[in-house]
């Protein structure tokens, strides 16, 4: 059953943070991966290419894991279970682009549009944390 995303969470995903997305692979070992992250609603999207290790992976076992921390603050973060509910065909690159809009103010520099996919995933589980943490790592020596 899928989960409504608490207005932290939308934040966190709706500003150029990256996430890192885990599937499962054939071995049941999990393989983990960073990734820009887009939003539909509820919904989370993920664009990568219909070969990729992420999408062979998910056709297979549609579950999923995510972690996304704040940018500009490590503190926040949320943490994400859910399923891939659908491999959209994204080949005109709108997905993409407006993704990569997001992360770098530019569509996406890779303009191949063969093979190109969206992950949406719908989310069954998700959690929010704000650590009273201040980010101020030791300078090195």
């Amino acid at each position: 059953m899928s989960q409504p995303l608490s207005a932290e969470i939308k934040d966190l995903l709706d500003r150029p943070n990256f996430a890192h997305l885990a599937t499962l692979m054939p071995d049941g070992s999990p393989q983990n991966a960073p990734v820009w992250v887009g939003r539909d609603g509820d919904r989370i999207v993920v664009c990568t290419g219909e070969q990729s290790l992420k999408a062979k992976n998910t056709r297979r076992d549609p579950r999923v894991a995510f972690s996304i921390v704040d940018f500009h603050d490590p503190y926040m973060e949320a943490q994400l279970r859910g399923r891939v509910v659908e491999h959209r065909p994204d080949p005109d690159l709108r997905f993409v682009d407006l993704i990569s809009h997001k992360y770098t103010g530019k569509p996406f520099p890779i303009r191949n549009p063969k093979g190109r996919i969206a992950l949406v995933i719908e989310v069954d589980k998700a959690r929010y944390t704000k650590l009273p943490f201040t980010h101020t790592p030791a300078a090195r020596a």
